[in-house]
């Protein structure tokens, strides 16, 4: 390749944190989707081998280790890893890769699923550093619990910021491995994502 040519594909490396049911196959299985675009993605596993099968008992088990101890995994996870990651969480993985994204220098990007915390909660929003949200339009956990509204004002105050949302009321529906899937739905924020990688 001559010196002014550049490649039309430029690989990114996640880091991705699963949802209050641990990281079971939905979250696998789309880390290899962005594994087989040719992106290298690392998936961490903040409940040490426990998984769930409801989010009451997912969110009972982060209760009694802390919030703070759940995030502090995942910030734990990165330090191996380069600065220059896009960092990416399902909805209880947001808080580690929100933290990250706004505390941890280099950051290419990030991705948040089904969930979004004021940006005030760990400080400025870095304004260079895109950011993508999605969520159910109609999503109790998204909508009721104000993550809807923090992911408005996230996306304002980033200068590349998008939020989607999409039909519906489930809260994990682009989770492969659940009865909440929406395989229409799961489609579009998979090739959202990847146009949101490959411009990085």
């Amino acid at each position: 390749m001559h010196a002014q040519e550049r490649s039309p594909f430029t690989m990114a490396e996640v880091l991705l944190f699963h949802h209050a049911l641990g990281l079971g196959p939905g979250t696998i299985d789309f880390a290899q989707e962005l594994r087989t675009a040719g992106h290298i993605v690392h998936t961490p596993d903040l409940f040490q081998g426990r998984t769930f099968d409801s989010i009451g008992k997912g969110m009972a088990y982060v209760e009694s280790v802390g919030f703070d101890t759940i995030t502090e995994r995942g910030v734990l996870a990165a330090e191996q890893l380069p600065q220059a990651l896009v960092y990416a969480g399902f909805s209880l993985g947001v808080l580690p890769a929100q933290k990250l994204a706004q505390t941890r220098p280099g950051a290419r990007g990030a991705l948040f699923f089904y969930s979004c915390v004021p940006a005030s909660f760990f400080g400025p929003w870095p304004a260079l550093v895109p950011v993508q949200i999605h969520g159910a339009a109609h999503d109790p956990y998204f909508v009721d619990d104000g993550d809807l509204e923090a992911a408005r004002e996230l996306a304002a105050q980033a200068q590349a910021g998008e939020l989607f949302l999409y039909p519906g009321d489930q809260h994990y529906f682009a989770d492969g491995s659940l009865a909440s899937y929406d395989p229409d739905s799961a489609a579009l924020l998979t090739q959202r994502v990847l146009e949101f990688l490959s411009k990085l």
